[in-house]
């Protein structure tokens, strides 16, 4: 589990059909590595990826063939983006990022006004659209943004950009037409599966429990508070 606030910057480089070398650039070196063990979980350009041998500037980490078809890591990348896993006790600054990227999307453009970066994106995939929503969390190459503004069917939003995290980040670096990592916010994906179930058939397993809503009707705010979502 992550946070979606980058640490730092790293170089990619791909040594086997199913591990890449990471190398943090010196800045980022000891925020990443200072507790970095092997079997840890570091989100690369938002991908979850097991630490499977240290370096002295960086790690090796494996990606299996399903990682690579789904995210940007099969493709050259100047720079990525790195976030060690969020440790108890730790400070959630941005959302629950859980590494595992819904698909890709396409930098649209990218506008520089008096206080952000306006950066628009666009996606082909439905897997990503239907969890943007306006007002909503989204990781874009590993990064928390908020949506601040988005089409109704989700393929096309926009997020405002700090100076910050415009400048600690890939985002700097990325110009239209690149490709970006998007996983949408795993809260809004367990909401869509209790809606989902509530209009399941009556033959459905746990179709009797009391506590299951029937129609996307009885998801109400009482129904969410006493599971926990509101």
């Amino acid at each position: 589990m992550f946070t979606g606030l980058v640490q730092g910057l790293g170089t990619l480089q791909p040594i086997d059909s199913d591990k890449l070398q990471i190398t943090c650039l010196p800045q980022s070196a000891d925020l990443i590595l200072s507790d970095l063990a092997l079997g840890d979980s570091v989100a690369v350009d938002g991908v979850c990826l097991t630490v499977v041998d240290i370096l002295p500037q960086g790690f090796i980490a494996v990606a299996s063939p399903e990682t690579r078809d789904r995210s940007t890591l099969g493709n050259a990348a100047q720079y990525v983006n790195l976030e060690t896993s969020l440790k108890v006790g730790g400070k959630l600054g941005g959302h629950f990022v859980t590494g595992h990227v819904d698909g890709t999307g396409t930098l649209k453009s990218a506008v520089q006004t008096a206080t952000s970066w306006e950066m628009t994106f666009t996606t082909a995939s439905a897997q990503v659209a239907r969890y943007i929503i306006s007002k909503g969390s989204i990781a874009v190459n590993g990064i928390s943004l908020t949506v601040a503004d988005c089409n109704p069917e989700g393929s096309c939003f926009m997020a405002a950009v700090i100076p910050l995290t415009y400048a600690e980040t890939n985002l700097q670096y990325l110009v239209p037409g690149s490709l970006v990592n998007l996983e949408g916010d795993i809260l809004g994906k367990y909401v869509e599966k209790f809606l989902r179930l509530g209009t399941a058939s009556h033959s459905d397993p746990g179709w009797d429990s009391p506590d299951m809503p029937r129609s996307p009707e009885n998801m109400t705010p009482t129904f969410l508070a006493e599971h926990g979502y509101l």
